[in-house]
């Protein structure tokens, strides 16, 4: 049963709008359909929409010039999962991340009342999910000529916490050629050099958290080994290797990557390697002390809330316009446990889901009510 302190006057026409986006598959590169419906919905709902020249759905509502800039992504990680309702929970492939978030930002917006010289800006960017994060690039170079007043990214932390900041990103994919020996032989077979590089690149960003006293996770160099696959050649090995990292905010993609093409040079003899460098975010994580996060913690309050801030070891969006607008306050919002994300159990709690809606409707009448 839907809680009862829920402050929205018509739960179940979030709850469908919800519903509705989630059952749509819009996976990176292919969400025109659930871009289409959401710019429909909007434009029913006090917008004005399109599809704009990337695929990103946008709807505006008010004309004035102090816009708030509402940036979700409506592409999701691959895998299907079937759209379900047990109770007041909603599973399917987006629910959490982040056609939650995005629902919330259309719903939020439209019960305010715009006044004049305001203007607020949904947005379902493209390809958040596949690095290139071509919807938000986009609309950073839109707003070139004015950057927003504030803006809020389309993110799971839970109805009650505030998301300051993301890590960095570097991804590496990489080619060894090694030269066959004998199995019986002494010398480390392509395979084995593979594992063998990967556990050097680990013991590397271990020293390196090691002499910077890095303790938390958001202030640590984090890598993952995202494939590894080897294949023969002729007198060759050939093996495949992609790794990301996550990246705190004292280093830099650019930083990074000459420490890691350094790695490769003490490589066995006779063995090279191929590099290819892809997916660079800087860290991002911006202050407390603005008017946008002074709303938030008096409209989580407002609804019973004990507000949190929270940093993220991942990336999103925020890591692309956060550093482009310095004089833009900038956080991420939105229902649901960023756990789930990219999961095949992935669910939100509806409760949630309102309750956030009832958050960002005060967070925004609080930031157009000031002069």
């Amino acid at each position: 049963m839907l809680n009862k302190t829920s402050k929205i006057e018509n739960p179940q026409a979030a709850i469908d709008l919800l519903t509705e986006l989630v059952s749509i598959p819009s996976i990176s590169e292919q969400e025109s359909a659930a871009s289409t419906h959401l710019v429909n919905w909007l434009n029913g709902h006090g917008f004005t929409a399109r599809v704009d020249e990337v695929g990103n759905a946008v709807g505006v509502k008010g004309t004035g010039e102090r816009e708030i800039l509402l940036l979700g992504h409506i592409d999701t990680f691959p895998g299907e999962i079937p759209v379900r309702r047990d109770g007041d929970i909603l599973y399917g492939r987006g629910a959490v991340d982040a056609k939650g978030p995005l629902c919330t930002f259309a719903m939020a917006t439209s019960l305010v009342d715009v006044p004049k010289n305001w203007r607020i800006t949904v947005v379902g960017a493209v390809e958040e999910e596949c690095a290139t994060s071509k919807g938000a690039r986009h609309i950073l170079e839109q707003a070139k000529s004015q950057n927003p007043k504030f803006c809020i990214i389309g993110e799971p932390s839970e109805w009650s916490r505030v998301t300051l900041g993301y890590k960095g990103r570097l991804l590496m994919d990489m080619v060894l050629r090694v030269p066959f020996s004998h199995s019986a032989g002494e010398s480390r077979l392509p395979a084995e050099q593979g594992v063998d590089f990967w556990r050097k690149v680990e013991d590397f960003c271990t020293d390196l958290n090691q002499q910077r006293q890095a303790i938390t996770p958001f202030n640590q160099l984090m890598p993952s080994l995202r494939h590894i696959a080897s294949g023969d050649e002729g007198a060759f090995g050939v093996v495949d290797l992609s790794l990301g990292f996550r990246l705190p905010l004292e280093i830099t993609p650019q930083d990074l990557e000459p420490q890691l093409r350094d790695l490769t040079h003490r490589l066995p003899i006779g063995t090279t390697a191929q590099l290819h460098f892809s997916g660079a975010e800087m860290a991002y994580k911006g202050d407390k002390a603005n008017p946008l996060v002074r709303a938030f913690l008096a409209a989580i309050r407002a609804n019973g809330g004990e507000p949190r801030f929270v940093v993220k070891t991942g990336t999103s969006d925020m890591n692309v316009v956060g550093p482009a607008w310095p004089n833009t306050p900038v956080v991420a919002y939105g229902p649901g446990d960023s756990s789930l994300d990219h999961t095949p159990g992935e669910h939100v709690d509806l409760n949630e889901y309102l309750q956030a809606i009832g958050v960002l409707q005060g967070v925004l009448e609080r930031l157009m009510a000031r002069d």
